[in-house]
C-alpha cells in the first residue's frame, strides 16, 4: 500500500534577526503514513508539533525537503493549489471549536462546502451534514447555536465540520486539551471510532497520554527532530 503521506527530510526555520542565525525549529523530519492509519505526535512545548501540523495542513511551507500528500507534491503547489488541498483534502479540529457564533450546528458544519472549490454539491452536503451529526449524536441540535451547547458538544460539531467534505485526513490539534475529562474521553473514543469506519487517516498532536494510547503509532518530536516512539 503507497502512503498517503510522505515527507522526505523537512525542515523549517525562521529568521531572528540581521548576523543572527536562523531560528530551526524542524530538522530533517522523514516519516510515512499509510492510509487510515491513526497516529500520535507528543513531545514538549517548544519542540515542533504545532509547526509540524501546520506544514502537514499546509498552512506554512517548509524551508526545504519534500511532501507527498494523496499522489501531490505539496511543495511543489501555489497558494490556490494548496487552498483547494486543505478545504477538500484536509480536515482540521483544533483545541478551540472555532464554530461561528451567530451560526446554528447546521450551518457551521456546512461551512467548508461553501467554498467555491468545493466538490459537495449543495444538497448533498446538506444530506451528509444531517447524517454525520446524527453519528455523533447531535440530530436534536441542528437549529442550536454554539452558546447553547456544551463544550464537547461544540467539539463533536468541529469534528463533523472536518468530515464534511471527505477528506483524506483529518490533522487534530490538542483536540480534547479543553475539555472535562468525561467529554475528553467521549470524544477521544469518537474519533478512534470515525477512523476505523470511514479509513480516514488521522493524526492527532497531544499532550494527553490517554488520547496517545489510543492510536496505532506514536511519534515523538524534541528538539526539532522527529522519531517513532
Amino acid at each position: 500500500m503507497d502512503p498517503v503521506l510522505h515527507l522526505q527530510r523537512v525542515s523549517k526555520s525562521y529568521p531572528v534577526g540581521t548576523g543572527v542565525e536562523p531560528l530551526t525549529v524542524l530538522h530533517d523530519v522523514s516519516f510515512q503514513v499509510l492510509p487510515g492509519e491513526s497516529i500520535a505526535v507528543v513531545g514538549p512545548s517548544g519542540s515542533g508539533k504545532s509547526t509540524l501540523l501546520n506544514i502537514l495542513g499546509t498552512l506554512d511551507r517548509p524551508s526545504s525537503g519534500q511532501i507527498i500528500f494523496d499522489g501531490l507534491t505539496l511543495t511543489q503547489l501555489d497558494d490556490l493549489a494548496l487552498a483547494d488541498v486543505r478545504n477538500n483534502r484536509i480536515g482540521f479540529i483544533f483545541q478551540s471549536h472555532h464554530l461561528l457564533p451567530h451560526c446554528n450546528v447546521l450551518e457551521n458544519v456546512l461551512v467548508p462546502t461553501l467554498a467555491r472549490s468545493s466538490r459537495i454539491r449543495p444538497s448533498q452536503a446538506i444530506d451528509r451534514a444531517r447524517k454525520l451529526l446524527d453519528r455523533v449524536g447531535l440530530s436534536h441540535r441542528l437549529s442550536h447555536r454554539p452558546s447553547q451547547l456544551s463544550g464537547g458538544e461544540r467539539q463533536r460539531v468541529a469534528v463533523v465540520r472536518a468530515l464534511i467534505n471527505e477528506p483524506k485526513m483529518i490533522l487534530a490539534d490538542e483536540p480534547t486539551g479543553a475539555l472535562d475529562q468525561t467529554s475528553a474521553h467521549n470524544l477521544a473514543s469518537m474519533l478512534v471510532e470515525l477512523n476505523h469506519e470511514t479509513g480516514i487517516t488521522l493524526i492527532v498532536v497531544t499532550h494527553a497520554p490517554n488520547l496517545a494510547a489510543r492510536m496505532a503509532r506514536r511519534f515523538e518530536t524534541r528538539d526539532g527532530t522527529l522519531r517513532e516512539a
